[in-house]
């Protein structure tokens, strides 16, 4: 059975800036978002500890399972990176090589011939698969849930960049927190409402630049750029994230998804040029 996440469970007190740099905002505070107001004491308040602790428990063992191949991973430990220009936010060139960098408002957008049009009151995501505690949430419980805003750049596979887009979301990892991948657990898939597929390792998933996004600079994540919610992967090629996303599958082995099974590199480093079989 799904775990159905309500208002009163999701609501969480906000947070201080994370030692990493990213920016932590506590609920979203978006145009036209409508929040349930917090409960500060009272069952209310017994549910926002009792989320806030299984986040805080969740992570603890993701990151004690997981946190040395995170850091081992090429995007943070390579030492021949290819590619351009001063060092980014995790320590490698900040033009990819054979990347052409646009500005924000050109960023293209891509799809496979369709643009889902979903109202933010209708969008739901499962995450089910390998997990003690598959979840079942919309979107504003996505939106209660703990946020944060940061700068990422990203890599699309065709050749071109944009760099320093402010994203606002909720960290993949967090998600995952609370679902409880089982120790099987090895990979997941991100699958969107068009019927696209992409696969990541879970070292790759959980990296907490990683981030489940509802907002770009400042404004609802439009549907041409995968709105109302998408994947954003900064430190892997742009494919690697799923558009209008609605599950998230822990699977026990790889699996690959829709641009892997048609040639698409199935680790997608940028750094390495990394874009094909």
């Amino acid at each position: 059975m799904l775990y159905q996440l309500s208002y009163s469970r999701v609501t969480t007190p906000f947070l201080p800036r994370s030692a990493g740099g990213v920016k932590e905002i506590g609920r979203a505070r978006l145009p036209g978002a409508k929040l349930p107001p917090r409960r500060e004491n009272g069952r209310g308040r017994h549910r926002v500890d009792d989320l806030a602790r299984r986040i805080e428990e969740g992570l603890r063992e993701l990151r004690g399972r997981w946190g040395e191949r995170i850091a081992a991973t090429p995007a943070r430990l390579d030492p021949t990176p290819q590619g351009d220009g001063p060092r980014n936010r995790h320590g490698m060139p900040k033009e990819p090589p054979g990347q052409n960098v646009f500005e924000k408002h050109e960023w293209p957008v891509l799809d496979l011939g369709q643009t889902p049009q979903i109202a933010p009151d209708r969008w739901r995501l499962v995450v089910d698969g390998a997990c003690e505690h598959p979840l079942s949430l919309g979107h504003a419980e996505l939106l209660a849930l703990p946020q944060v805003e940061e700068e990422a750049d990203f890599h699309c596979v065709t050749g071109w960049s944009v760099l320093d887009l402010r994203f606002a979301g909720v960290r993949l990892e967090t998600l995952l927190a609370l679902a409880r991948p089982t120790p099987h657990a090895t990979h997941l898939m991100t699958h969107g409402s068009d019927g696209y597929s992409t696969n990541l390792p879970m070292e790759e998933a959980l990296k907490p630049d990683v981030l489940v996004v509802h907002a770009i600079e400042g404004k609802p994540l439009t549907a041409d750029h995968g709105g109302p919610v998408r994947v954003v992967v900064p430190e892997l090629y742009a494919w690697k994230g799923a558009k209008w996303l609605t599950r998230i599958e822990l699977l026990t082995s790889d699996r690959r998804g829709y641009w892997e099974i048609r040639g698409y590199s199935n680790t997608a480093h940028p750094w390495r040029d990394d874009r094909m079989w």
